[in-house]
């Protein structure tokens, strides 16, 4: 199948509704037969979409940073675990290892993740599926200043359009199984 990259929160301190989410995505992805892809870190929701793949009995790929390594935070379980320079070089090598990419709730890494994926995509530098999952209204604020950009021409509407909106993690992967076949 394919190669599904889910950007996530690596904080140690959210609400267990976050981590079971992070670890229903790991699960789904397993179950329909996709590899994820992650930051490579064992912490937080990173750590929870990891263990939920490896449970279900799913492939995983960590690409981390050195000097996230050198904090022992690495996930060290990963099938395969790619180490990079830096964080620049870590979110390269994501795009190239993904077919697809899952956004879940998240702070400034997450968010710069997705940036990163969403604006080589509206400069068609790949053309590969992207969804964010809204559970709970997580993204309403956002996705709505969005919308305001894209009325105010500071983003094009086929631009706006490139991102999938889901509110649950099977509707998000059937979004992307759906654009994958």
């Amino acid at each position: 199948m394919a190669n599904v990259c889910v950007f996530c929160a690596s904080s140690r301190t959210l609400d267990d509704r976050w981590l079971a989410l992070a670890t229903e995505t790991g699960a789904e992805l397993a179950r329909r037969g996709h590899t994820l892809v992650s930051g490579g870190g064992c912490v937080g929701m990173m750590g929870a979409v990891t263990d939920g793949a490896r449970a279900a009995g799913g492939r995983t790929v960590g690409v981390i940073p050195q000097s996230l390594v050198d904090l022992e935070v690495a996930d060290l379980a990963a099938d395969e675990l790619l180490v990079t320079d830096g964080m620049a070089s870590r979110k390269t090598l994501m795009v190239d290892k993904s077919d697809a990419f899952v956004t879940l709730p998240g702070g400034l890494g997450t968010l710069d993740e997705l940036f990163e994926v969403w604006t080589t995509a509206t400069l068609a530098l790949h053309a590969k599926p992207m969804v964010l999952v809204d559970a709970d209204g997580f993204y309403r604020p956002l996705l709505d200043w969005l919308g305001s950009l894209a009325d105010r021409h500071f983003l094009k509407p086929a631009g706006m359009d490139l991102l999938m909106v889901a509110d649950s993690v099977p509707a998000a992967l059937d979004l992307i199984d759906a654009r994958l076949t």
